[in-house]
């Protein structure tokens, strides 16, 4: 909206020496008393009331269109949960079945705010201010959301992620601390144009392929690599029996071969872990539920009485995937205190040119990279060669 600013609209010409109309007459006084609409006052009084309902004209147009929904999306630093403290009364991380001891210091996940999609519309006005606001970043809506997904169908998105990155933490924390348990990788579903639709069902676990044992992604995914296209033969239970079917693999877009299948996995763990955090959702604090898990089951601190905070998913195997929003993410942590920051290694090109002053961001890929950087930060040693997002 652009407004113009200047002088006021000028009245009509006062008549006298050298006007038209004067021949060097003056104009007679004006009686005292009313005037009756005709004369300078009256004029100028016209022009002020134009004036101001054009003024209260653009206002009003002026919110009508800063209030109008445009398509983008709006993330914000959110709060941060200590994993290793209560939250709503309750323990974040409780532990049955399996010595636990108590933890000091703080491991914080993150957490983002956003605006739009589902969550309901961003106005003009909100995404400009949020361009303007350097603790905010906007995205298109197709970037975040797909499209036409309903706020319920986003919710449950969230709710299904949060539930299986828990899991996914039980897994890497047991595995870090190599704790033996079981689990099998069972299909979820299947992407458009699967080779496997028609031969492999949902719910069906996953017994071998090619005659490999597969007790975890990783298998199938080296068994297909290695067959590079090749038919491969699974074995899957199916409502407790054996069921063999071939399937030839395709290439996704990665140029990786795929089955096309949806998986999830099923555990059975020895111990019984309860996380317990409520209006969180999503698979990103996956990383410090497994940091959580294996303070709370090892003797001592693994912080040392620090204030760490940080992000990201996480694999059974302990690999530690990237997320979004992470420059919100390290300016919460900045916020609440924190003095280091656990980032994703496909994350620090995007968090170099972010990082807040005094927030020491350290680079992991695994568990186990993230273990050691609390280590250190609990002796006061080593800090300086553990790897950081600054000099990526």
């Amino acid at each position: 909206m652009t407004i113009t600013r200047g002088d006021q609209p000028g009245g009509e010409p006062t008549e006298g020496a050298g006007s038209p109309g004067g021949r060097g007459r003056r104009r007679a006084a004006s009686p005292a008393g009313p005037t009756h609409g005709n004369g300078p006052a009256s004029v100028r009084d016209r022009g002020f009331a134009a004036m101001l309902m054009s003024g209260l004209v653009a206002l009003v147009l002026g919110i009508a269109v800063g209030t109008l929904p445009v398509p983008y999306v709006v993330e914000s630093p959110g709060p941060t949960f200590n994993t290793l403290a209560t939250d709503g009364g309750s323990p974040v991380i409780s532990v049955s079945g399996h010595e636990s001891f108590p933890a000091d210091g703080r491991l914080d996940l993150t957490t983002v705010y956003v605006d739009g999609g589902p969550n309901g519309p961003v106005s003009v006005l909100g995404a400009f201010s949020a361009w303007l606001d350097p603790n905010k970043a906007v995205y298109p809506e197709e970037l975040i959301y797909p499209t036409e997904v309903t706020s319920e169908e986003s919710e449950q998105e969230s709710a299904a992620a949060m539930a299986s990155s828990q899991e996914n933490a039980v897994a890497a924390a047991l595995n870090e601390l190599r704790i033996q348990f079981e689990q099998q990788l069972q299909a979820a579903g299947f992407s458009d144009g699967s080779p496997s639709a028609g031969k492999l069902e949902e719910d069906d676990v996953f017994l071998s392929i090619n005659g490999k044992d597969v007790t975890s992604l990783p298998v199938i995914q080296e068994e297909l690599a290695a067959g590079a296209g090749a038919e491969a033969t699974l074995v899957v239970e199916r409502d407790g029996s054996p069921v063999t079917v071939a399937v030839t693999p395709v290439k996704n877009d990665a140029g990786n071969y795929v089955l096309g299948v949806l998986l999830k996995y099923r555990y059975t763990f020895p111990v019984s872990v309860t996380i317990s955090l409520e209006r969180v959702g999503g698979p990103s604090a996956g990383l410090m539920f497994a940091l959580g898990i294996v303070d709370t089951i090892t003797p001592g601190s693994l912080t040392g009485g620090k204030h760490i905070a940080g992000t990201g998913t996480i694999s059974p195997e302990g690999k530690v995937g990237s997320i979004g929003g992470i420059g919100q993410k390290m300016i919460g942590a900045k916020a609440s205190g924190a003095t280091m920051f656990l980032a994703p290694a496909g994350n620090c090109d995007e968090a170099a040119g972010q990082i807040p002053a005094g927030l020491q961001v350290v680079r992991v890929e695994t568990l186990k990279d993230a273990r050691q950087a609390v280590e250190a930060a609990a002796s006061g040693t080593g800090m300086e060669n553990l790897p950081s997002c600054a000099s990526n």
